[in-house]
């Protein structure tokens, strides 16, 4: 067993040196999102929502309507025909509520109480102008909250996670199943919205717990025993099938093998983030890089953590930020490295077999791309401790900085020492030349 990377006091390529602890919460805080560039908001199991600015740390509004904990929450920006910039934030909870409120002045706008479970996820479709809401059922809804169509009781499970597809479709996360929906989009003349189901992939063998949109023509998803499924997202076929061998000393053939052989909490793929090139995915207490067009792992970290990440993200230089339960929040970097031939990189923790029988041929033609084609490392450049208790999620602010939340109850928005330390010196030379001190 490989022990987890650290780092000394020492971290040259770790920007955030400074950091601003905004407390407010006072149970677990479980979801961030951002509102625009400077300004987000956080909820969790108090069942309030604060937003807050970025730049300056300042509480600006303190939203209470909710009386369980938050279940879903996600921002709703002004159409495009709007001039004025008036986003909305959408917020589910256990009480079986969703509230929607205006974030330029903190006011509820509205309550939809007619649920018959709790909503567990929230998705925006700002073409459409409309929102999706799901849980025992999928329900769409549009901006002045009309119940434009839903449908019927789905399955015994309920929708975890909603992305959206090309050609006014939608992928749900049931169960096991990724369930594909077509949204019958009203114009004039015709009688109305309605959402039609088109397709049940049933390929995975545990309950999906992560999905991502690549793009238009690819949509990923991971599950609780670690199978990753790349589909087509126009004709939803199923392009690859990679299930998670995390120890390369284990050949392990059935799906039913790996439920036996490991503790599924090892192999859970916790979080799914990409771009256009690569899927990143949070894998037990790992991080794993898989590119798309190579149809392999490039890239892992097995142990990135000392228990199972939660999040990550891929920011626009070479870098991946991760956070776990352990309470840590790390950068890593991407890095080219040549592999030898004679001692490759043991890479092949995404082998690539059918479900329930192993293609051999496919294994030793990926281990010879993998010793005679170039590979990457992760390598730790920075590690942000600050929480005393689990790191649920972060948003990248860019120059801003980092915000992160916990199960402490508290959010810390990191800042780049430097640059903080640059704007307090113009701030000064401004106010003095201001005085006629200079």
């Amino acid at each position: 067993k490989s022990s987890v990377q650290s780092l000394g006091e020492e971290q040259i390529q770790n920007p955030y040196t400074e950091l601003l602890v905004l407390k407010g919460h006072h149970d677990i805080v479980r979801f961030l999102v951002k509102i625009d560039d400077y300004r987000f908001a956080s909820a969790g199991d108090d069942g309030i929502v604060f937003l807050w600015n970025a730049q300056t740390g300042e509480k600006l509004f303190e939203l209470h309507g909710h009386t369980h904990k938050i279940t879903a929450i996600t921002a709703f920006p002004s159409s495009d025909a709007c001039k004025e910039k008036n986003y909305l934030i959408l917020t589910a909870s256990a009480d079986r509520t969703v509230i929607v409120w205006e974030c330029n002045s903190g006011k509820q706008v509205q309550k939809v109480s007619c649920f018959h479970s709790t909503v567990k996820c929230l998705t925006v479709l700002q073409r459409l102008d409309v929102w999706l809401s799901g849980g025992s059922d999928l329900c769409v809804w549009n901006r002045k909250l009309d119940l434009l169509c839903k449908t019927s009781h789905l399955t015994d499970a309920d929708i975890s996670a909603l992305v959206e597809l090309p050609k006014n479709c939608v992928a749900a996360a049931v169960g096991k199943e990724l369930i594909i929906f077509r949204l019958v989009v009203s114009t004039e003349g015709s009688e109305g919205w309605d959402v039609l189901e088109l397709k049940r992939l049933v390929d995975h063998q545990d309950n999906i717990l992560s999905l991502v949109s690549v793009n238009d023509l690819t949509l990923v998803t991971g599950s609780h025993v670690g199978e990753l499924i790349v589909w087509d997202a126009l004709d939803w076929t199923n392009q690859v099938c990679e299930c998670t061998s995390w120890d390369p000393a284990l050949h392990i053939v059935t799906q039913q093998e790996i439920k036996l052989s490991q503790n599924q909490r090892e192999v859970s793929i916790q979080h799914l983030t990409s771009d256009e090139e690569c899927v990143f995915a949070a894998v037990g207490k790992g991080i794993y890089v898989y590119n798309l067009q190579m149809k392999r792992l490039i890239a892992c970290q097995r142990t990135a953590h000392d228990s199972t990440v939660l999040h990550i993200a891929k920011l626009p230089s070479r870098q991946l930020i991760s956070c776990s339960e352990d309470g840590s929040v790390r950068i890593w970097e991407l890095r080219e490295k040549q592999q030898l031939p004679a001692e490759p990189v043991p890479t092949g923790f995404l082998t690539m077999w059918g479900f329930g029988r192993a293609n051999k041929q496919a294994s030793q033609t990926a281990k010879k791309m993998q010793e005679s084609t170039s590979s990457y490392s992760l390598e730790l450049i920075g590690d942000l401790i600050g929480h005393s208790s689990a790191v649920q999620m972060f948003l990248y602010f860019d120059e801003l900085g980092l915000v992160t939340c916990s199960a402490d109850h508290l959010i810390i928005l990191w800042k780049d020492g430097e640059r903080e330390s640059r704007l307090r010196s113009l701030a000064l030379f401004q106010k003095l030349e201001q005085n006629n001190d200079l």
